[in-house]
C-alpha cells in the first residue's frame, strides 16, 4: 500500500514555498505600476492548497508493516518527485492565467513547464510588452527548477520527521553519487548555499557592470539555473560585450558538478583535478569554441573579438543547455548548425543544473567503446573501465548504456509523433532535441530567432511531457508506467 501522508506532506511544503515565492513578485508589479492581484491571488491559492494537503490523515494502523507513518520508501520517493513536479507546474501557471498574460491553458502550462525544467522555450511572441512582475515570476520559475526545489525541501525534512535519502536519489541530476556530507540534509544545504551564493554574486556583478537592478535580478536567476529566459526579445544580444562575457563565465560555472564547485571553495585542488568529467568539459568548450571562432570569423568577416565572443557564448550556452543567444547560429554555416545540434544533446557535468545526456555518460560510452577494441584483440584479458582513477562497476556501465539507448529511442519516437502532428522534419527533430535536453532554442522553425507560440496545443502538451521527462532524467518518470513499480512491497 502506498503511504500518501508523507507524499502529501512534502508536496504541501513545496507548494507553500512556491506560494511565498510568488508573492515576492508583488513589489516589482507595484514598482512598475502594474496590477498586483494576479500574483497575490495565485500566491494565496497556492498557500491555501498547501494547507489543505498538510491535513491529509495518516494511513490506517497496520496497513504499512515495518514502516513508520512518515517513512519514505523507494516507491514513495519516486511518486513524490513526479507528483511534486506535477503540482509545481499546475500551480506555477496560475499567475499567467489570472492575469490573462497567457489565457490559454496549453500556453500557460508550456511556459511554466519550460521554466520549471529550465528549458527556456517560450510561447511569448513579444516579451518586452509583458508585465514586469510576471516576467520576474517567469524567471524565478527557472531558478526554482535549477537545482530542484525538492533538494531544498530535503534540508527541511528533519523538521517534519521525514527522511529524504530516497527522494534525493530520485531528484539529483546525473549518475554521480558523490556526497558532500553523510547526512543528506546537510548535502542539500551545501548545494543551495553554493547555488544562492553564485546567483547573488552574478546579480551584483551585473549591476556593477551597468545593468539595471531588475535586469540583473532576472538574468542572474536564469543564468545560474541554466534556463535561458530573458526579459528581452533578442535575449542576451541586447547586452554589451562585458555582460556577455560575464554570463559566459557563470554559465560555464553553472555547468560544473556542484561537488567540484564545493571542493574548489574548500581549496581541495588535487581532488578537483581528479575529475575526468571536468577535464573533458573544459577541453570540449575550448576546442569547439576555437573552431567556431575560426569558422565564424572566416564566414562572416566580423572582427575577431566579436567572432570569439559570439562563438564561445553560443558553445557554452548550448553545452550547458542554458539557451541564451547572442547570434543566429543557424545562419553561420550548415556544418556549424550540425555541430550546434549535436551540442544540444551533450549537456555539461552531472550534478550541475544543466540538462542533456551529461558529459560523464558520454565519457563512459567512449571509453568503454575504445576498451572494447582492446578486449577483442585480447579476449582473455580483464580490462576494467576507469573514471577518476577508480574502476566503474559493471552495473553503472549497464545503466548508462540503457539510458543512452532509451534517450535515443525517445528522441526518435517523439520526433515521429511531432511529425504526425504536423511539424516538418527539421522542426520536429529540433523541437524534440531541445525539449528532451532542456535547452530552449533548436533548429528549424524553433531556432534561436523563433519561438514556440505557433505550435498547436497537442504539440505543446507533448513537449511539456518530454521536458519533464528530460529534466528528471527519464527513469524517474518512466518507471511509474511499468507494472514492476506498482508491485513493490
Amino acid at each position: 500500500m502506498i503511504n500518501f501522508r508523507p507524499i502529501a506532506r512534502v508536496i504541501s511544503v513545496l507548494l507553500l514555498i512556491i506560494g511565498v515565492l510568488m508573492l515576492t513578485g508583488i513589489p516589482f508589479s507595484y514598482y512598475f505600476n502594474e496590477s498586483v492581484l494576479p500574483l497575490l491571488y495565485a500566491g494565496l491559492t497556492t498557500i491555501g492548497s498547501a494547507g489543505l494537503l498538510f491535513l491529509v490523515p495518516r494511513a490506517p494502523r497496520g496497513s504499512l508493516p515495518q514502516a513508520s507513518d512518515m517513512t519514505i520508501r523507494k516507491r514513495e520517493g519516486y511518486l513524490i518527485v513526479a507528483l511534486s513536479w506535477t503540482a509545481m507546474v499546475s500551480f506555477g501557471m496560475l499567475p499567467y492565467l489570472y492575469s490573462g498574460m497567457l489565457p490559454n491553458v496549453a500556453d500557460a502550462l508550456f511556459e511554466t513547464v519550460s521554466g520549471m525544467t529550465t528549458t527556456g522555450a517560450s510561447t511569448l511572441s513579444d516579451i518586452e510588452i509583458q508585465p514586469r512582475g510576471l516576467l520576474y515570476w517567469r524567471s524565478l520559475t527557472q531558478w526554482i527548477g535549477g537545482m530542484g526545489i525538492i533538494v531544498l525541501t530535503v534540508a527541511i525534512f528533519p523538521l517534519l520527521g521525514i527522511g529524504g535519502i530516497e527522494l534525493f536519489a530520485a531528484e539529483a541530476p546525473g549518475p554521480t553519487s558523490d556526497k558532500l556530507h553523510p547526512r543528506i540534509s546537510e548535502t542539500a544545504k551545501r548545494l543551495w548555499f553554493i547555488y544562492v551564493g553564485l546567483t547573488v554574486l552574478l546579480g551584483v556583478l551585473m549591476y556593477v557592470f551597468g545593468l539595471s537592478a531588475y535586469d540583473s535580478i532576472n538574468h542572474s536567476l536564469t543564468t545560474m539555473a541554466t534556463g535561458g529566459f530573458s526579459v528581452y526579445n533578442n535575449s542576451a544580444a541586447v547586452f554589451p560585450p562585458r555582460i556577455q562575457y560575464l554570463m559566459t563565465v557563470f554559465m560555464f560555472l553553472a555547468g560544473v558538478n556542484y561537488t567540484v564547485l564545493y571542493l574548489s571553495l574548500k581549496m581541495r585542488w588535487s581532488e578537483v583535478w581528479q575529475s575526468d568529467e571536468l577535464k573533458a568539459y573544459i577541453s570540449l568548450v575550448i576546442v569547439v569554441s576555437l573552431f567556431f571562432t575560426a569558422r565564424v570569423w572566416y564566414i562572416t568577416g566580423n572582427p575577431l573579438e566579436q567572432s570569439f565572443r559570439e562563438s564561445i557564448f553560443q558553445v557554452v550556452s548550448l553545452v550547458t543547455t542554458t539557451g541564451f543567444v547572442t547570434a543566429d547560429y543557424t545562419s553561420w554555416a550548415p556544418s556549424l548548425t550540425m555541430i550546434c545540434f549535436i551540442l544540444l544533446f551533450l549537456g555539461a557535468c552531472a550534478g550541475s543544473t544543466s540538462g542533456g545526456i551529461k558529459i560523464i555518460r558520454n565519457l563512459v560510452f567512449l571509453k568503454n567503446s575504445y576498451l572494447e577494441f582492446r578486449r577483442i584483440v585480447h579476449p582473455q584479458a580483464i580490462i576494467p573501465l576507469r573514471l577518476n582513477g577508480q574502476i566503474v562497476p559493471g552495473r553503472i556501465i549497464t545503466h548508462i548504456f540503457n539510458f543512452l539507448l532509451l534517450y535515443l529511442i525517445l528522441f526518435v519516437f517523439g520526433s515521429v509523433i511531432l511529425s504526425v502532428l504536423g511539424l516538418d522534419f527539421l522542426t520536429a527533430i529540433g523541437a524534440m532535441a531541445t525539449s528532451l535536453s532542456n535547452v530552449g532554442p533548436g533548429i528549424g522553425e524553433v531556432g534561436p530567432v523563433d519561438n514556440f507560440s505557433w505550435l498547436s496545443a497537442p504539440v505543446k502538451l507533448v513537449l511539456c511531457f518530454v521536458m519533464i521527462i528530460g529534466r528528471l532524467e527519464l527513469f524517474t518518470v518512466l518507471v511509474l508506467f511499468t507494472p514492476y513499480f506498482w508491485r513493490l512491497n
